[in-house]
């Protein structure tokens, strides 16, 4: 309380900058996390179960800022998801080269066979880039996020756009409670999935539900594997940009980005990288707005996200650990 001479006032809590759950969430796994041995690589991580944190898109946009997240990347994966495509060469053609490690991964192992012509990262790149035929044969990844979102395979020869049946049902019922899109198909994961079937590649932000209540549209994240450091900035600016996305095409107000994370970790190999964030005090969030009014999501391209007043520390580098997939008991590592 304070005093003054008509008296009491209330003083109001300094607003707390909500990067600060982001920041305070990898103090809490540094420090108190369990100690885990990442099946096939066999990399040490520090790993806590159950966690959330939250975003009111009112606020600014949660692009983190105590390191520069890579935007067009963000952008760029995005579309790549939500126009249901399943081949690197859309990103790579956008010089956006997140995904590469694993198709390449599939090819070295048949490299390794002898089936095919072995090539460095940058020439399988390259080829990519260069050859459609190459692209065609080696760069898609079926059953990734894409192909889940917009065209779920059935018993049948019919896919399911789930994307498009969120935004219908939205329309038909604003206060529906099933508003689901899921990824994760036991059909093709781990050893659920026959070895023909078998995805070499993880689902990792694996579903999410979105909600209309108020006039705002609210999107909720379950993300069962969540590599804290690398990953998980880039997974709160995407789904952040998702949420803002659907609302205008369903005529809503942005509302919250709500992370669930399941195993939410740090790898041991970005513990002096984290330590190095933490110190670091966050910057005002930014602004996204929309250029162009698109109705529909096969009307919405890349180019139509503005991004405003971006001002965040140097970026910070580090190895992406390639985990998750097929786990071959023979080898103790992970299929290609």
């Amino acid at each position: 309380m304070q005093w003054s001479k008509f008296g009491t006032v209330k003083t109001m809590k300094p607003q707390v900058h909500p990067e600060y759950q982001y920041l305070d969430l990898m103090k809490e796994v540094k420090d108190k996390g369990s100690l885990k041995i990442d099946r096939g690589t066999d990399i040490k991580l520090y790993s806590l179960f159950g966690r959330q944190t939250r975003y009111d898109l009112s606020q600014g946009f949660p692009l983190l800022t105590t390191k520069k997240v890579y935007w067009k990347g963000v952008l760029h994966e995005l579309y790549w998801f939500m126009s249901g495509q399943t081949n690197i060469k859309y990103l790579v053609d956008n010089n956006v080269h997140i995904w590469d490690d694993y198709p390449y991964k599939i090819y070295s192992k048949k490299a390794e066979e002898g089936k095919v012509k072995k090539l460095t990262k940058d020439e399988f790149v390259l080829q990519i880039k260069e050859s459609k035929v190459f692209a065609k044969k080696f760069g898609n990844l079926p059953r990734i996020y894409g192909e889940m979102w917009r065209h779920w395979p059935t018993r049948t020869k019919r896919t399911i756009d789930q994307l498009k049946w969120v935004l219908q049902e939205l329309k038909d019922d604003p206060d529906a409670k099933n508003l689901i899109v899921t990824s994760w198909n036991p059909e093709y994961l781990y050893t659920m999935a026959t070895l023909k079937d078998a995805s070499r590649f993880p689902i990792c932000h694996n579903m999410y539900q979105v909600s209309q209540r108020d006039g705002k549209l609210s999107l909720q994240l379950y993300q069962r594997s969540a590599d804290l450091f690398l990953g998980v900035p880039f997974n709160i600016a995407s789904y952040a940009l998702l949420t803002m996305i659907l609302a205008k095409v369903a005529g809503y107000e942005p509302g919250e980005f709500v992370h669930t994370f399941g195993d939410v970790h740090i790898y041991e190999n970005h513990i002096p990288q984290v330590k190095e964030q933490l110190a670091r005090k966050p910057r005002p969030f930014p602004t996204v707005s929309f250029n162009h009014d698109f109705k529909t999501l096969e009307e919405f391209r890349p180019e139509y996200v503005e991004l405003h007043d971006y001002d965040p520390h140097p970026m910070m580098k580090a190895e992406l650990t390639v985990a998750g997939g097929l786990y071959d008991k023979k080898t103790g590592k992970m299929a290609g």
